[in-house]
């Protein structure tokens, strides 16, 4: 067992928080996000099992049309939001990268810490608050060209 891995063992059963008030993106903090990571992909996955099993199951044909019409718009919907959580996965997995190669949790654009508010609300990010501003403001100036 690695040594995240019995950090986190060892967190999880006394409901571990990360605070500023300890040094940033040490061994507790690691393990307690790749954690989340960890879980918030199973749940995905789960979830998306159990979409394919409703697809199948949902294959019925559809004697009124508003009945049809109405099946092919949540199977559509359904489909779009399996696709945004498969672009979802693969960030977990880019983030789950970062943890292994010691760059979770620094901004990718200066290099500062991220705070962990941010992180524990979107433990995804790789921006901070004000570059991930920043980028949308440009954006939105290049969008308005």
């Amino acid at each position: 067992m690695n040594a995240l891995a019995s950090v986190l063992s060892a967190d999880s059963a006394e409901q571990y928080r990360p605070s500023d008030d300890e040094p940033f993106m040490n061994e507790r903090q690691l393990a307690y996000f790749k954690k989340k990571l960890l879980d918030w992909k199973d749940d995905i996955l789960r979830e998306s099992k159990g979409t394919v099993v409703n697809l199948k199951a949902e294959t019925e044909n559809h004697p009124d049309l508003v009945d049809r019409a109405s099946s092919e718009s949540d199977r559509a919907l359904e489909l779009r939001t399996r696709d945004r959580q498969r672009k979802l996965i693969s960030k977990i997995e880019d983030a789950l990268r970062r943890i292994e190669d010691g760059s979770y949790g620094y901004c990718e654009d200066t290099g500062e810490p991220i705070s962990l508010g941010r992180l524990e609300a979107r433990p995804t990010a790789t921006l901070s608050v004000e570059a991930q501003e920043r980028h949308e403001r440009r954006e939105r100036v290049h969008r308005d060209d």
